[in-house]
């Protein structure tokens, strides 16, 4: 398959390319500065809120993953250029803070959800509020853990729907690895159309 990242060199954006590329699928990595080139990996200088010059690079794409900072980015937009580019599916690397806790709240109402975090949560609730009001391409908005971070690639990982997954102990994490290896099993056999959803190791 031919997929583009959005946010290629990110932590998340480069482990998807790198789990895509292993896997044999042909990366177009985007990103205002680009890393090197490599196996089934293209970079591509470009600034994704140029609605033009994205849809344009986006064309031809089996589809699209942002993997961009929701703060720096504008749902709108993107959406706009996915859909004119005729790019049939998008993937979004999303955030935790809409998942619901223990007592059906989300995770970004409660008193304890750092201040540092919520100017990005917020914006990343925004995004998916954009996708679930769009008529354009089909989406998934998957959901990380609470704790989004490196760790080992483990090659397994448990998936959910609304709810904040934790395990025995009431951690809730997933490394950036297993994430990617989600990400691609998602590209690979789409069951999520339309939706969010939500892993954990």
């Amino acid at each position: 398959m031919k997929i583009a990242i959005l946010g290629a060199t990110g932590r998340a954006g480069s482990e998807i390319a790198a789990e895509l590329a292993r896997r044999g699928h042909d990366v177009l990595a985007i990103s205002r500065k680009p890393g090197p080139a490599a196996d089934h990996v293209t970079p591509l200088a470009l600034d994704a809120s140029d609605s033009t010059a994205l849809t344009t690079a986006l064309r031809g794409q089996d589809a699209v993953v942002s993997a961009m900072r929701f703060a720096d980015t504008d749902a709108q937009v993107l959406i706009a250029a996915v859909t004119a580019s005729g790019v049939p599916r998008f993937l979004v690397v999303g955030g935790a803070a809409s998942l619901k806790t223990g007592d059906g709240k989300r995770l970004f109402d409660s008193p304890h959800f750092p201040d540092a975090y919520r100017t990005e949560a917020g914006a990343g609730i925004a995004f998916l509020d954009a996708l679930k009001a769009s008529d354009g391409p089909d989406w998934t908005f998957l959901s990380p853990a609470m704790v989004f971070d490196t760790g080992p690639r483990t090659g397994t990982y448990r998936t959910g729907k609304d709810d904040l997954m934790t395990d025995k102990d009431g951690n809730s994490f997933i490394s950036f690895a297993d994430y990617a290896i989600a990400m691609a099993d998602e590209i690979e056999t789409p069951r999520h159309h339309r939706e969010r959803f939500a892993v954990a190791s």
